[in-house]
Formats: C-alpha cells, sequence, structure tokens
C-alpha cells in the first residue's frame, strides 16, 4: 500500500484491509465448524456455525458502507480506486462462503444421526482443506498485495472442480448401492456442491487481487473441470434449503 499525502486516507485504507482480513477469517473459521461439524455429528458446532452467521453479514455490511464512504469522499483514482472496490467485491464473496458454510452447518444438523461413510467421508475432508487453503491464500494474497500468489489461487481451482466431479460420483453410486441412505446421501451432494462453490468465490477473490494490482483481469479463461450434473455455480437454489 502507498503512502498518500493525507495520512488519513492511508488509515481508511489500512482499517478497510483490516476488516476484510477480519471478515475472511471469520468465514473461513465458518466453513471449518461446518465441515467439522458434519463428519463430527456435532449439532452443537452446526449451531454455533448459524449463530456466527449474522455476525459475518453485519461485518460485510460495514465493510461495503464505509468502502461507499471512501468513494463518496476521497475520490480515489487508479489503484486506490481498485483498491476500494477490490474491498466491496471481496466482501460480497466473502458473505456468501459464510452463507455456504451456513447451508453446510444445517446440512449437518439434518444428518446429524447419520454416519458418513468413510469411503466418501475422507476424499471430502481432502476437499474441503483444499478448498479453505485456496480461501486463506486469497486472502493472503490480498493483504499482502500478491499477485503471483493470486495467480496461484486463479490456477488450482480446477483441481477442486475435479476433486468435486469425482466425489459426486461417487455419492450418487453409494445412493445406488444403499438405497435405504439415499435420503441422508443426497445432502451430501449439496454439501460437495456448496464446497467447490467456496472454491469458486476463493477464485474470484483472487481475480479481484489481480485487476487491483495490475488494472487487469488474469489472461485466459478461468481453469474448470467440474463435470458433474448440478447446477454450476451461481444457482442460488442450490444449498438453501
Amino acid at each position: 500500500m502507498t503512502d498518500h499525502i493525507v495520512q488519513s486516507f492511508d488509515v481508511e485504507l489500512r482499517g478497510l484491509t483490516s476488516h476484510i482480513l477480519e471478515l475472511g477469517i471469520l468465514a473461513e473459521q465458518q466453513l471449518t465448524d461446518a465441515v467439522w461439524s458434519l463428519r463430527r455429528g456435532n449439532e452443537q458446532m452446526a449451531k454455533e456455525v448459524a449463530e456466527r452467521e449474522e455476525r459475518l453479514n453485519r461485518l460485510a455490511a460495514q465493510i461495503d458502507s464505509d468502502a461507499v464512504s471512501m468513494i463518496a469522499r476521497r475520490q480515489p483514482l487508479a489503484i486506490d480506486l481498485r483498491h476500494v472496490m477490490a474491498a466491496i467485491r471481496i466482501s460480497s464473496n466473502l458473505e456468501r462462503v459464510g452463507d455456504l458454510a451456513y447451508n453446510i452447518a444445517k446440512r449437518s444438523m439434518a444428518m446429524s444421526e447419520a454416519p458418513i461413510p468413510a469411503e466418501l467421508a475422507e476424499p471430502m475432508q481432502r476437499m474441503a482443506e483444499l478448498t479453505l487453503l485456496q480461501l486463506k491464500s486469497a486472502r493472503e494474497s490480498f493483504a499482502t498485495m500478491d499477485i503471483h500468489s493470486a495467480y496461484r489461487v486463479w490456477e488450482e481451482d480446477a483441481v477442486i472442480d475435479a476433486m468435486h466431479t469425482i466425489l459426486f460420483k461417487d455419492i450418487v453410486q453409494c445412493m445406488a448401492d444403499d438405497r435405504a441412505s439415499a435420503f441422508d446421501l443426497a445432502h451430501l451432494l449439496f454439501v460437495v456442491k456448496n464446497i467447490e462453490r467456496v472454491g469458486d468465490h476463493a477464485t474470484n477473490i483472487a481475480e479481484d487481487v489481480v485487476y487491483m494490482i495490475s488494472g487487469a483481469l488474469p489472461i485466459g479463461k478461468r481453469p474448470k473441470m467440474d463435470e458433474s450434473t448440478l447446477p454450476r455455480a451461481g444457482s442460488d437454489n442450490l444449498g438453501n434449503s
């Protein structure tokens, strides 16, 4: 972050960045706890995720309000304007991550009595861990203005897509093999889709960081390898029931 003649603007930019990092850490914790509650059948942890949802939403709303106020009062230009606009977009993506974590927690509460088969639980955990790593890396690339780290997040989104495709097919096969558990396993289809969508939001954040720093979006088409039959990210009717 460059120093400005008006020091109060630097203070406001640092404050905005700090709030984004706080929001990112909270969203990451929500995702971690939601997946953990599902793995362990811990309904209390799932309820705690649901209770923290409003805190995350309030912080995101405050970031948006502060950013709009900065634009109106300071009329920033060039990278300063891109920085503030990136904060607005990143805040929106992190809020959606919180929503997706909340959806996973709701699925967890619905499945609290049904153990997840080991052949599904382990790959789901690996997918969640990689997605969380992507989300953290995207947040850190914003904090440090590291365009190379942001590009790595953007490029590795396809790995999460591929993991989702395999896991989706495995869940469907388990549903076919064990019809008595099909209803509970159907929840997992939504869970893994929500995790995949978190990866999409991490990639969105990485794109915002690249644009903030360079003034241009990443060159080329975003890498994608998802071949599941559920709707792609952006279909808001998925995982919200």
